[in-house]
C-alpha cells in the first residue's frame, strides 16, 4: 500500500471539495482549483477528510495512487493558505523592480529583461535584490519561479545570479596563480 496515498486529506473550514466523474475541484477563500483525474483511482469525501483510494493493484493504478493523493493535498492547501517561494539576486548592479503588470531584471545584459506576471500569481520585489512569486497552485508557482532562476542563474566562482532564497550554491576555487 502507498504511504503517501492512503494518508487521508484533510479539509480546513471554509474549503469544498467536489468530485466529478473525470475531474476533483477545490474551491476555498483563495479561488478554486480543478484536476482531471485517471479512471483508475476514486475520492471519497466525508467528515472533513478526502479519501483517494485506487480501484485495482496494478502497476498503473499503484503510481497514480499517490500522485493524486499528493495533487488534492496541494490544492486543499493552496485554496486555504497559498504557496510563495522567494528568489535572491545576488550581482553588482543585478536588481529587480516591479512595474505595473511586469517586472523588469537588470541581471547585467546589455538590456534589462521584462518578464510579464502570470495571470493568478503575484511577483512583488521586495527591496532590489528580493523577488517573491505567489500564488494558489504549487505548479504554477514553482515554474514561475523557475523560469526566473533561468533568466540568470547562479554561477559557481562568484555565486552571481539568481537563486532560491533556501538554495546551496556550491562555490569553486578560482584560477590559481603560478609564482
Amino acid at each position: 500500500m502507498s504511504r503517501i496515498g492512503k494518508l487521508p486529506v484533510t479539509i480546513p473550514q471554509g474549503v469544498t471539495v467536489t468530485v466529478a466523474h473525470d475531474s476533483v475541484t477545490v474551491e476555498g477563500p483563495k479561488g478554486t482549483l480543478s484536476q482531471s483525474y485517471v479512471p483508475l483511482v476514486e475520492f471519497t469525501v466525508g467528515d472533513g477528510q478526502c479519501v483517494v483510494a485506487r480501484k485495482n493493484d496494478s502497476k498503473k493504478a499503484r503510481a497514480f495512487h499517490g500522485l493524486y493523493r499528493k495533487l488534492l493535498d496541494n490544492m486543499v492547501v493552496g485554496v486555504s493558505q497559498g504557496f510563495s517561494k522567494t528568489l535572491l539576486i545576488n550581482g553588482v548592479g543585478y536588481r529587480a523592480e516591479a512595474q505595473g503588470k511586469s517586472v523588469v531584471f537588470n541581471l547585467g545584459y546589455s538590456m534589462p529583461i521584462e518578464y510579464p506576471i502570470p495571470e493568478g500569481l503575484t511577483i512583488t520585489a521586495e527591496g532590489p535584490n528580493k523577488v517573491t512569486v505567489s500564488g494558489i497552485s504549487r505548479e504554477r508557482v514553482g515554474q514561475v519561479a523557475a523560469e526566473i532562476r533561468s533568466l540568470r542563474p547562479p554561477e559557481p566562482y562568484k555565486g552571481k545570479g539568481v537563486k532560491y532564497e533556501n538554495e546551496v550554491i556550491m562555490r569553486k576555487v578560482g584560477k590559481a596563480g603560478i609564482k
